[in-house]
């Protein structure tokens, strides 16, 4: 009996001990990355790959330069890719053909994939040109979450649309997203208002976020999605109505659309770099009191999703930091106006004409 009481003993203390040092590392990330957000950097170079000029890019700091930016971060997805870019390219070149004030860029983010992806992205670069199309590569993989803020802060668009590489969204939905930011930005400048006055007032100066929803597809979801899928949406909603409150139902859709005073205050401060980034968001909006929109949109699933149940811990760890983070307000030291910490950025470039293989290495020194 005092063997068994003695082996209860040694296992609680090892619980405890494995808790003190789950909640020691929790509170160590959390204050690690307490000024993880300060990434505002000096311009990037992209590099056309049909001249081999080195072309400037903007910062979300700066002024609009096109009307849409279309953010796709991809890792991996030499596959899947070209179909949704076609998709994507033809659309847009439709709607430019006619309405010829409608501008656009498509921004591919290659989160350090290892097969052809970065081969694909600047195939569509040499067909497209680089004014429309330009790619990011990152070298390394950080997460969906920092290849998308990487992507915001050098977009030129009035408004931002974070779309996903595989394409289960399709690209027209984009229009009911644009269609309810446009009615909220007209009913919030009547006539009489300063910015409806203000001759110089666009669509991007009102901060808004629109997020596609699959909420409508719920019941469907649950019949024909994989089990882990199901079990991680149902559990993933009570984390975040615990973590970032109600409001919106669906916060792992990757349609969302913002403008760029909201993508400015946005992506200047998020600290989560993979799957709860878009957690953080629906908390950051709700902080900045940006106006949130759920909006459906028509969505399929594709094979060859990212998402596993090795998924599930990252997920919680994320959710972890995020919540001790800004509960102990270890997080809001953020940024509330357009300026912040200046840094800056280089692009290492190594260039093979033969294959046009691109190595990128972004770093910051704040």
């Amino acid at each position: 009996m005092g063997f068994l009481w003695t082996v209860v003993e040694l296992l609680l203390a090892l619980i405890l001990i494995a808790l003190f040092g789950l909640v020691s590392a929790i509170i160590f990330e959390a204050s690690r990355r307490r000024h993880n957000h300060a990434h505002v950097e000096a311009p990037a170079i992209f590099e056309d790959p049909n001249s081999l000029k080195q072309v400037p890019c903007p910062h979300i700091s700066d002024p609009a330069e096109k009307y849409i930016s279309l953010i796709i971060p991809a890792f991996n997805e030499e596959h899947r890719l070209p179909g949704a870019l076609e998709e994507t390219m033809n659309y847009l070149q439709q709607r430019a053909a006619k309405d010829k004030s409608f501008s656009y860029e498509v921004v591919i983010v290659d989160d350090g994939s290892t097969d052809g992806t970065k081969r694909v992205a600047f195939d569509f670069v040499r067909k497209y040109t680089v004014d429309n199309v330009r790619v990011i590569l990152l070298g390394t993989n950080h997460g969906k979450g920092e290849a998308i803020r990487k992507g915001m802060l050098h977009s030129r668009g009035e408004l931002l649309l974070m779309l996903d590489a595989d394409g289960a969204t399709k690209v027209n939905d984009l229009e009911k997203l644009e269609s309810q930011i446009h009615a909220f930005a007209r009913k919030e400048s009547q006539p009489g208002d300063s910015a409806a006055s203000n001759s110089s007032f666009r669509i991007s100066d009102i901060p808004m976020a629109a997020f596609g929803s699959r909420a409508h597809l719920e019941e469907k979801a649950l019949a024909t999605r994989k089990w882990y899928r199901n079990f991680l949406m149902k559990g993933f909603h009570l984390v975040v109505l615990l973590t970032a409150g109600s409001g919106i139902r669906d916060t792992q859709c990757g349609f969302k659309m913002f403008t760029r005073a909201a993508a400015r205050k946005l992506f200047k401060n998020i600290r989560l770099k993979r799957w709860c980034f878009d957690v953080e968001l629906v908390f950051l909006c709700k902080w900045f009191d940006i106006k949130m929109l759920e909006i459906s949109v028509n969505w399929s699933e594709i094979p060859g999703s990212k998402v596993n149940p090795l998924s599930i811990p990252n997920m919680l760890w994320e959710l972890a930091l995020m919540s001790v983070g800004y509960r102990t307000r270890m997080w809001t030291d953020i940024y509330q106006k357009n300026g912040g910490h200046v840094g800056y950025c280089f692009t290492a470039i190594v260039v093979n004409a033969s294959d046009w293989d691109r190595e990128y290495m972004l770093g910051t020194k704040a």
